[in-house]
């Protein structure tokens, strides 16, 4: 890809860094509505009910232990004071659900939002569906079926040409493989034929040696691991999760829309904010033969707003397609903050859960983003860019680990708390990682159960 087009120039100018927490289809994959709610941890409400009216008239309600009040009381803040129109919200405590909370407006597009965001009310949750891809992965490992450390090309051949046959699964993972992006003009509509993108990444030359760096691979990241999971388990990635994750868990995730539940999808406002600190958007927008740039080589899924369409909900794109809301990311974490455990359901046995916060790859620089990471087996640790610039930075617990998504909605767990968080928005923020909202939610969670500051890049 030559050039940018005026469309993708507008875009990054519009999103800038954010974009690449977005990203940062084959079957029709879904777990049914009657069958998420049975298993949900969600179905019966064990907190007293809790709700508040904005200034602007946006009701924000739920449930809510009274030893996390102040969460919910930051969630209301959130709309007040720092521009949400609507989202949810949810944590678990020791396995048992201590908030859930919604509000706000689920229309962000229209010119006065008035249509409340319900209960069930659902959205794109961008680069949060990276950790359900991985996720995906690790049941496979667990099971025997699928090892980190074998080569990529011995699940998946034709992975092997152009320099790739020493790539691992765990490259892949860890965001080591150098494959961020697609050299070959993407078709507009290519995201949506998974043997198509597949096979160009096939078919791609390594932009680093492997393993010897680490750099985001926004979207490429989906359809690598994706088609790793499908080989091994002969199944889509959106399948393999509905059956393996969501059903037994009572999720409300999706990666792949069933046409039913698109009328409960929230629209996404994307960011028009600009910081002062981009080093990605200015490399993508000042050189067209980037990496950077290249990065949006991907079809108008995402630069042309794709994302938006009930056809890009359908597709299944694993690094950033993902439909769900603050109660699918807390409860799809809980088994990962207790042991692989939820309930009854052992998801992970409990060794193999203890390696999921380890760090794999970090650094100062990472080759894509501009900036630090700290990455491990698919999800994220602590990552602290403070001194570099605002929303370049996720503050979470020193062994807590999950993802962002593109605007800064945020699902993770955290072990040693017994924590799991989600956090979903349709009010688009910059930034790479997490914006004011998600941390002040985040910060609000760690000092409600008694952590005291987060001044060394994690909360303590």
């Amino acid at each position: 890809m030559n050039t940018l087009s005026t469309t993708k120039r507008d875009f990054l100018k519009a999103g800038g860094v954010a974009m690449l927490s977005a990203a940062a289809g084959g079957l029709l994959s879904a777990c049914s509505d009657s069958a998420a709610q049975s298993a949900s941890i969600w179905s019966s409400s064990i907190q007293p009910a809790v709700s508040a009216t904005t200034a602007n008239g946006a009701l924000v309600q739920g449930f809510c232990a009274p030893a996390f009040r102040p969460v919910f009381d930051t969630f209301v803040e959130n709309f007040s004071a720092r521009g949400e129109i609507g989202g949810s919200v949810a944590l678990t405590h020791k396995g048992v659900p201590v908030l859930e909370a919604w509000g706000g407006f689920s229309d962000a597009l229209s010119a006065k939002p008035s249509t409340p965001w319900q209960r069930n009310t659902v959205s794109l949750v961008f680069s949060c569906t990276k950790g359900a891809t991985a996720l995906c992965a690790h049941i496979l490992a667990a099971r025997g079926m699928l090892d980190l450390d074998a080569s990529v090309a011995k699940y998946w051949p034709e992975f092997a040409a152009n320099g790739k046959q020493a790539i691992t699964v765990r490259m892949l993972l860890d965001h080591s493989a150098g494959l961020p992006a697609l050299r070959t003009p993407v078709a507009a509509k290519g995201w949506a034929d998974w043997t198509y993108m597949t096979g160009l990444l096939a078919a791609e030359t390594p932009f680093w040696e492997p393993g010897s760096a680490h750099g985001y691979h926004a979207l490429t990241y989906g359809w690598l691991v994706g088609e790793v999971v499908r080989r091994v388990s002969g199944v889509s990635l959106g399948t393999y999760f509905a059956r393996e994750v969501a059903t037994p868990l009572g999720l409300d995730f999706w990666i792949g829309l069933p046409a039913s539940v698109e009328p409960r999808v929230a629209p996404m406002l994307p960011s028009t904010e600009v910081l002062p600190t981009d080093a990605f958007t200015v490399k993508a927008v000042t050189d067209p033969a980037s990496l950077q740039a290249l990065i949006y080589n991907a079809g108008d899924w995402l630069a042309g707003g794709g994302f938006n369409s009930a056809p890009g909900h359908l597709a299944e794109i694993p690094a950033a397609g993902g439909i769900t809301n603050a109660q699918g990311l807390a409860a799809m974490y809980l088994p990962l903050a207790n042991g692989g455990k939820s309930g009854a359901l052992q998801l992970l046995p409990p060794d193999y859960t203890a390696r999921l916060s380890a760090i794999q790859t970090a650094g100062h620089v990472d080759r894509v983003l501009l900036a630090g990471t700290r990455i491990g087996l698919g999800f994220m640790g602590s990552i602290d860019n403070r001194v570099v610039g605002p929303n370049l930075s996720l503050l979470v617990g020193l062994g807590a680990f999950g993802h962002s998504g593109f605007g800064g909605s945020f699902g993770f767990a955290d072990p040693q708390a017994s924590l799991s968080f989600g956090y979903s928005m349709n009010r688009m923020g910059p930034g790479a990682a997490l914006n004011e909202r998600g941390q002040k939610l985040v910060d609000s969670t760690y000092l409600a159960l008694g952590h005291t500051s987060s001044k060394y890049g994690f909360w303590i």
